[in-house]
């Protein structure tokens, strides 16, 4: 169970049981931090609590205060600073020369809440979907922990109020859902006064397919799901294709010869492994796969004998050569010395994540500049009184 499904099973069960809850999430970061926005904990009336927000210095501390930090308001944003600031709310002299904003809202035990309902729509629908709330505000009505939630029935508002923020608002949520990345926005309201937003994706977890059921699949289906990934396996031999061999996979297919995809969605979002062992289906999986544009595919196996397979298949017109060499992750995973099954995997899973993050996967004392990518700089917003319109 990853750290966001822990979460939100704490959430559901709170919910049933009517408990109350504070739920703390990093809403900003400014330089370095150990986790970036939207890293979430939950806390709960007995002082547990699942999730982190750092390194381990801030958990403790939120325990001790969340509660009285939102007995007079159900949401406040406290700013952590890691290094020391004279600005901060709470220093910790931790030399990560950062701050972290936190937002902490009071649950009110109510399994309806469209933040959890967003956010398990995007485990369960496998569909982004996103979120607004607003961190800051000066001179308008509007409170923090204002939210607008994207639903696939549409979007809830829940104290935005005002139309052409909503109006606003939505686009930029529709823009962040699309692209995949959280982002934040200054919107300078038509009848003054501003807030400040973090607009906020929930990904759906990452496909992957193995193709192949062989034994070393075991342990890659295995740490795949432990990352919270979405797994597929399919092999075109039914008595290694079974369930109870891969009690973790969410899917697991016999194909055939005539259609080595047969059963398998294959979708231009997923990441496909072909480690079956036999020339022959790889030769038909590599012949159906490589012209798709897939975001990441690999194959197993020395790196002589995919090249003959490419040479195969480019001979009778099936596929451009130059697209299997350029394309094709072979031999799959990245070199790390595996020398079994369950370190095959981690380098596969590894060589993934690197091509999902695009990274190299390389060591990082020897990465030049920042580890996680910035945030853009905050642009302001401005909301023209009469129509709702984008100043100029």
């Amino acid at each position: 169970m990853t750290e966001q499904d822990a979460v939100l099973a704490q959430w559901l069960r709170l919910a049933e049981t009517g408990g109350q809850g504070v739920l703390a999430t990093v809403v900003k970061v400014e330089g370095s931090s150990y986790r970036r926005p939207g890293a979430r904990m939950l806390i709960d009336a007995d002082g547990g609590y699942v999730g982190t927000l750092s390194g381990g210095c801030l958990e403790g501390h939120l325990v001790k205060r969340a509660w009285w930090l939102t007995e007079r308001e159900p949401a406040v944003v406290c700013r952590y600073d890691t290094a020391a600031d004279e600005d901060a709310q709470w220093s910790f002299g931790l030399g990560c020369d950062g701050a972290i904003h936190v937002l902490l809202e009071r649950l009110d035990g109510c399994a309806s809440n469209p933040l959890l309902a967003a956010i398990g729509s995007a485990q369960r629908q496998m569909r982004a979907t996103g979120a607004a709330v607003v961190i800051a505000q000066q001179g308008t009505a509007v409170k923090v922990g204002a939210r607008r939630v994207h639903l696939s029935e549409g979007p809830h508002d829940g104290g935005f109020g005002d139309h052409a923020l909503m109006a606003r608002v939505d686009a930029d949520l529709a823009d962040v859902i699309e692209c995949g990345r959280s982002a934040h926005r200054r919107y300078a309201l038509a009848r003054g006064g501003a807030v400040e937003v973090f607009l906020e994706c929930f990904a759906p977890p990452p496909r992957l397919v193995v193709f192949g059921a062989g034994h070393d699949a075991v342990p890659l289906v295995r740490l795949a799901k432990c990352l919270g990934w979405h797994v597929t396996v399919a092999d075109g031999r039914p008595h290694f294709a079974r369930p109870d061999r891969f009690p973790e996979a969410d899917r697991v297919c016999a194909t055939t010869a005539g259609d080595p995809l047969a059963g398998c969605e294959v979708s231009s979002q997923c990441a496909v492994v072909v480690m079956t062992h036999s020339v022959d289906q790889d030769r038909a999986l590599l012949r159906r796969l490589l012209p798709l544009g897939l975001p990441y595919l690999g194959q197993l196996g020395p790196r002589t004998r995919t090249d003959r397979l490419i040479d195969e298949l480019a001979s009778a017109g099936a596929i451009d050569p130059q697209l299997g060499r350029t394309t094709l992750h072979y031999p799959v995973g990245l070199d790390i010395g595996a020398d079994n099954a369950e370190e095959i995997a981690l380098a596969v899973i590894a060589e993934i994540t690197a091509v999902r993050a695009g990274r190299s996967g390389g060591m990082l004392r020897r990465r030049e500049g920042p580890l996680h990518l910035r945030d853009p700089q905050m642009a302001t917003v401005t909301l023209c009184p009469a129509s709702g319109q984008i100043a100029a």
